[in-house]
C-alpha cells in the first residue's frame, strides 16, 4: 500500500493551474511584469514546488514576506529575483544582502540600516521602497516621503529598482479609497523623482483596469484559485482539492446527538460518516453545522462540532456504495471552492489556505510537479 493509499486525508495542488493564473493575471496587464507573492509558504500550498513551476513558465521576480521565507527560496530559485516584503529586522540586513535578498523598505529606519550596509561594503545594494497610501501598516508615510524627496542624499548607496505601494479596497472596485490611493502614489513617486519602476497591483487591483497596473503587477491569492473580483464569478482556475476519508459510517436516529456539547440532535434515521480531519487540519470550529463537503457530486451537511482530528456529515442522501470507510468526501474543490469553505467559516479564503495542516498528504500534478 502506497502512502496515498494510507494517507487520512490528501491534498492535490495542481501546479499546471497556477502557472495558468499566472499567465491570466499577465495578460490582463500587458506591458507590465507579473511577479508573483510566494509568502506563507505560497498561501500554504509549497513555496518550492510553486516557485519552480512559475519560473519554468517565466517569471523571474518573487515576493516572500520575511527573510527566513527569502533564504528558504534561495535554495530552489538560485537566480531569480527574490523580495523581502518586510525589509530588513534591526541586525539582518547583512544576511539579507549574503543571500541576495532584495529589501522592501518601510521606513526611514530600514533606509538607514541598507545605507549604512551600502557604504560599509563599498557597493551600491538594490532596494525597493514601499510607500504608504492608506493602509496605515507598513510603508514610508508621508512625512517620511517628503524627507526622502528633500535629501535625495539619504538615498545614497541605495540602487532602488522599484517603488511600490498596496491598496486597502481594491475587491470593492467603487470604493472611493481606490482613485484616492492612487492619485497619492502618483503624486508621491512624481515627488521622490526617482529611476524606478513602479507596482500598485496586486491581485484584486490588476481587475481594477490599467490606470493601477504601472511596471509590474504581484498576484498572489489570485495565483491560488481565491476569487479577486468577489461577487463576479471566479475568472482564475481552481489549484486545490482537498479530501478525507471516511474512518466509520454509523447509523443513528432519534434522540441521539453527535460531538462535543451535542449541539446536533438527530431527528429521524440518519446515515453519519467520521472523516481523518478537523481543527488540526485547517477546518475551522465555525463550519460546526455549518459546512459542506462533495462526495459522489452529492453536497453533505457537516453535523456536530469540528473537533480536533475528526469531522462528522450527514451521508444520508449518498448511495451506501461510495459512504463507505475508506472513500473520501471532497472538501475543496471545483464543486466546492475554498472561498464557499470560507464563507461557510466566516472568513476568507486566504485564511482557508494559509491554515491548511501539514498532516495531509500532498501530492503535486502537472507537468512541473
Amino acid at each position: 500500500m502506497t502512502s496515498h493509499d494510507r494517507a487520512p486525508a490528501l491534498l492535490t495542488v495542481d501546479l499546471d493551474a497556477i502557472v495558468a493564473n499566472w499567465r491570466a493575471i499577465a495578460a490582463r496587464a500587458p506591458g507590465a511584469e507579473a511577479a508573483a507573492v510566494v509568502k506563507a509558504d505560497a498561501y500554504g500550498l509549497g513555496a518550492g514546488p510553486v516557485a519552480r513551476a512559475l519560473e519554468a513558465a517565466g517569471c523571474r521576480t518573487f515576493f516572500v514576506a520575511t527573510i527566513d521565507e527569502g533564504i528558504d527560496l534561495r535554495a530552489d530559485l538560485p537566480d531569480s529575483r527574490i523580495l523581502a516584503l518586510g525589509g530588513p529586522l534591526p541586525g539582518t540586513a547583512a544576511d539579507m544582502a549574503a543571500h541576495d535578498l532584495i529589501p522592501v523598505l518601510n521606513s526611514l529606519e530600514q533606509v538607514g540600516q541598507w545605507v549604512g550596509l551600502a557604504r560599509a561594503s563599498e557597493q551600491e545594494l538594490e532596494a525597493v521602497l514601499h510607500l504608504d497610501t492608506g493602509m496605515s501598516r507598513l510603508g514610508l508615510d508621508q512625512a517620511a516621503i517628503a524627507d526622502l524627496a528633500d535629501n535625495p542624499a539619504m538615498l545614497g548607496g541605495i540602487r532602488t529598482t522599484l517603488v511600490m505601494s498596496h491598496m486597502a479596497c481594491a475587491d470593492e472596485p467603487e470604493h472611493p479609497k481606490n482613485r484616492e490611493q492612487l492619485k497619492l502614489f502618483t503624486d508621491a513617486t512624481r515627488r521622490l523623482g526617482l529611476a524606478a519602476r513602479l507596482s500598485l497591483a496586486a491581485s484584486s487591483t490588476v481587475f481594477l483596469g490599467p490606470d493601477y497596473h504601472f511596471d509590474l503587477v504581484r498576484p498572489g491569492a489570485a495565483l491560488y484559485g481565491l476569487n479577486p473580483v468577489p461577487g463576479q464569478p471566479n475568472p482564475l482556475t481552481d489549484v486545490v482539492r482537498l479530501e478525507a476519508r471516511i474512518l466509520q459510517v454509523r447509523d443513528v436516529d432519534s434522540p441521539q446527538t453527535v460531538g462535543y456539547g451535542a449541539t446536533h440532535r438527530f431527528t429521524g434515521k440518519t446515515k453519519v460518516a467520521v472523516v481523518a480531519a478537523g481543527y488540526a487540519d485547517g477546518l475551522f470550529r465555525s463550519l460546526g453545522n455549518r459546512g459542506f463537503g462533495m462526495i459522489g457530486g452529492v453536497r453533505v451537511p457537516v453535523v456536530g462540532r469540528i473537533s480536533m482530528d475528526l469531522t462528522t456529515f450527514d451521508v444520508s442522501a449518498v448511495a451506501p456504495e461510495l459512504a463507505r470507510p475508506g472513500a473520501l468526501i471532497e472538501l475543496i474543490g471545483a464543486s466546492h471552492p475554498a472561498d464557499e469553505l470560507a464563507a461557510e467559516a466566516g472568513t476568507i479564503g486566504y485564511e482557508v489556505l494559509t491554515a491548511l495542516g501539514r498532516r495531509y498528504h500532498r501530492t503535486y500534478v502537472g507537468d512541473d510537479a
